[in-house]
C-alpha cells in the first residue's frame, strides 16, 4: 500500500478541513506548488491534488494546478468540481495521471462508463460517505443512490480505482472507521484509494490489513504525526 500526500487547494491556499467546511482549517498554507515540490522532494510517490473551490462551486484554482502539472515530476491525481468530459481530458491531456470524478459520476452512471472507456484506468470514482450515504457537489447533498447500487454499476469498468471518504472522521485527527472500511473494500470490484481520518502509523498498517490499495493523508502528515518516511506500508 502506498501513501499519498493530500494538496487541497481553497482559495489558492493549501488548507486542511473539518469534513469540508469552510472556516474549519486547521493548516492553511500559501503556495500550492512549493508545498507539492516539497512533498516531492521528500519522496511521495504521487500528489492526490483537490480543487475545493470548484468542488464548491465557487471558482478555482486552475491555474495553480496547471502550474503544478508543470513542475512536479511524481504522478499527480486531481479531483474536485470535474464534472465535464472536456474538463476531466483536459486536465489528462495536461499532464494528471488520474483524475478523480464523483458528483457526476454518481448521478450519471452512463457517463462515467463513457468516460471511464474513453481513459482507461486513469478515472478514479469518487465515494464521500456520511453516515453511509453517498454525499455530492462538495458533501454538501446526500444522493439517493446505494453504495452497493453504484459500486455494482461499475463491475467492469477500467477504472483505476474508487476512492472511499470517510466524511465523519475527515480532518479531525481521531483515526479511521476501520470496520466501515472492511466493509466497503468487501464489496468494491475496483482497487481501493482510503481517505478519511488517517492519524498514525497504525491507522495505515489497519489500512493495508484491510485491503487498501492506497491512502491519501492530509492533516497528519501537515501536523507531523505521520513522517514521510512512511510512503510504502508493509504488514
Amino acid at each position: 500500500m502506498i501513501v499519498i500526500p493530500a494538496v487541497d487547494i481553497l482559495g489558492g491556499k493549501v488548507v486542511t478541513l473539518v469534513g469540508g467546511k469552510p472556516g474549519t482549517e486547521k493548516v492553511s498554507l500559501p503556495n500550492p506548488r512549493e508545498v507539492a515540490l516539497d512533498w516531492e522532494r521528500k519522496g511521495a510517490p504521487m500528489i492526490h491534488l483537490v480543487d475545493l473551490d470548484s468542488a464548491m462551486d465557487r471558482g478555482d484554482n486552475f491555474d495553480a494546478i496547471t502550474s503544478i502539472l508543470a513542475k512536479v515530476k511524481v504522478p499527480v491525481q486531481i479531483g474536485g468540481g470535474i464534472r465535464t468530459t472536456e474538463k476531466a481530458e483536459t486536465l489528462l491531456n495536461l499532464g494528471a495521471s488520474r483524475v478523480v470524478v464523483g458528483t457526476k459520476a454518481v448521478t450519471d452512471p452512463d457517463w462515467l462508463e463513457e468516460l471511464a472507456l474513453s481513459n482507461r484506468h486513469k478515472i478514479v470514482l469518487a465515494l464521500d460517505l456520511k453516515d453511509g450515504k453517498v454525499q455530492v457537489k462538495g458533501w454538501r447533498e446526500s444522493s439517493s443512490r446505494s453504495v452497493k447500487d453504484i459500486l455494482d454499476r461499475t463491475e467492469g469498468l477500467p477504472l483505476a480505482g474508487v476512492l472511499h471518504t470517510n466524511i465523519n472522521v475527515e480532518g479531525q485527527a481521531a483515526g479511521i472507521d476501520a470496520d466501515s472500511l472492511a466493509e466497503f473494500v468487501a464489496m468494491c470490484p475496483h482497487p481501493v484509494i482510503a481517505s478519511g481520518g488517517i492519524t498514525t502509523a497504525d491507522d495505515l498498517r489497519k489500512l493495508e490489513e484491510i485491503g487498501a490499495s492506497s491512502a491519501i493523508v492530509g492533516l497528519a502528515l501537515y501536523a507531523g504525526t505521520i513522517g514521510p518516511e512512511v510512503w510504502s506500508v508493509k504488514e
